[in-house]
């Protein structure tokens, strides 16, 4: 699709700023009312999705041309989609999201982009990473685990690491304690090693539409070769590349599998079983890639008509993500399953969660950004009274990691599988 294809989501904003807070039906307290985190940041309407759709309709009408602060107002936002499932409560035909992803397309094409982005981008088609590292030695977070390499041989099911997980020491951890916990479950599972590839999914954030395709395209091309049926990943931006962005944009048909949903499921089956008490209160971040974003893609190939040359109807129905069937309770009930551990929730969860802000390339463009949002999540962790924030997310952990640190912050910050392990 090209961006004037968005036109009426443009024209039929009202302005009713409900894409800057979080449904009104779940709010408790002013404080954690925000649900956009850079119209929070920056206090200006234009940052807001509203104020974002006013200015891509002025770009598409020739209104307003390309300008360093343009770029700013649409890079400066993760993409987390708290506006688009806001939106929808009372404006059903909208597709805000969309729009935004569509307007960095565009911008892409017109080489209207960012320096530190060029430079992920580049490192991507060179070392087919986008966390400026080195390709070689891809598969080594997996050393001494003793799991087949799906490059040589076949298999069922496959878990992919992600470029964090196999480049950031500090969360390879959590790549190697899912994978242990799960042949531990004996479940037949294996890696692509060195073959692995870069979901993708941050470059379609940033509009780079060519370099996500093709990434797609290697992880089908392997996991084909492979025999793989099941995909896992502990990286919840692989999980949204892999659920919601594959099946529309290439011929994938592989069942996707959050790790939280795998133990779950595990848990519920009986094949792992806890013998460990863990005393700790902890409350959970729901990624929004996980979460609200989570959704699987339902293909659409209908038509678009205006009743009374006003009124926008799409037949047959169009599919409306609303973030409701994200993935929420999975990892509520392994948490809720360890013994001894305490779940509190904080204000803003599920569809309604809070951005840690490093999605959308914003991290590594507007860090100051980032690290205020992330501080912001850390703040509601905290008015809880838990000890520890728990999420699912590599990207999310490390941007709180990140936050915390230097701070004299005692907030600690865990992936679910480190506290099953733990159990275990």
């Amino acid at each position: 699709m090209a961006l004037n294809d968005y036109r009426t989501t443009m024209q039929g904003c009202t302005r009713c700023s409900y894409c800057k807070f979080i449904t009104l039906a779940h709010v408790k307290s002013w404080r954690f009312t925000n649900g956009c985190p850079s119209i929070a940041y920056k206090g200006f309407h234009t940052y807001a999705a509203g104020g974002r759709l006013s200015a891509a309709l002025s770009l598409l009408e020739g209104k307003s041309g390309y300008t360093e602060k343009f770029k700013e107002i649409v890079y400066q936002c993760q993409l987390c989609g708290l506006c688009d499932i806001t939106c929808k409560l009372c404006r059903y035909d909208m597709d805000v999201l969309d729009t935004l992803r569509e307007l960095r397309f565009k911008m892409v094409e017109d080489g209207q982009v960012l320096p530190q982005h060029t430079s992920l981008i580049n490192n991507l088609r060179k070392e087919d990473n986008m966390v400026m590292k080195s390709g070689v030695g891809r598969g080594k977070w997996a050393q001494g685990l003793d799991v087949k390499d799906l490059s040589e041989v076949q298999g069922p099911v496959v878990f992919h690491a992600s470029c964090e997980a196999s480049f950031d020491k500090g969360m390879e951890k959590v790549a190697r304690t899912a994978v242990t916990i799960l042949k531990n479950a004996s479940v037949d599972i294996g890696i692509m090693g060195q073959d692995e590839h870069c979901c993708g999914g941050k470059a379609y954030d940033m509009g780079y539409k060519e370099e996500f395709n093709r990434c797609a395209q290697n992880n089908i091309q392997a996991w084909t070769k492979a025999g793989v049926k099941t995909v896992v990943t502990s990286c919840s931006n692989c999980y949204f590349a892999f659920k919601r962005l594959y099946p529309k944009e290439a011929s994938a048909n592989f069942e996707v599998v959050h790790t939280v949903e795998f133990i779950d499921r595990l848990i519920k089956e009986g094949r792992i079983k806890f013998s460990k008490n863990v005393p700790v209160t902890v409350t959970y971040h729901d990624p929004c890639h996980l979460g609200r974003l989570g959704e699987p893609h339902v293909p659409w190939n209908g038509t678009v008509t205006k009743v009374f040359g006003q009124i926008t109807k799409h037949v047959p129905p169009k599919p409306r993500y609303i973030g409701a069937w994200g993935i929420y309770e999975p990892p509520r009930d392994v948490l809720k399953s360890i013994p001894g551990l305490k779940l509190v929730e904080m204000e803003r969860i599920k569809e309604n969660a809070w951005c840690c802000g490093a999605g959308g390339g914003v991290k590594e463009t507007y860090p100051e950004f980032s690290s205020w949002t992330a501080g912001e999540r850390i703040e509601e962790a905290k008015s809880t009274e838990a000890s520890a924030l728990v999420s699912a997310c590599l990207q999310c952990e490390r941007n709180f990691m990140d936050a915390i640190k230097g701070k004299d912050q005692k907030m600690k910050v865990y992936d679910i599988v480190d506290l099953v392990q733990q159990a275990l």
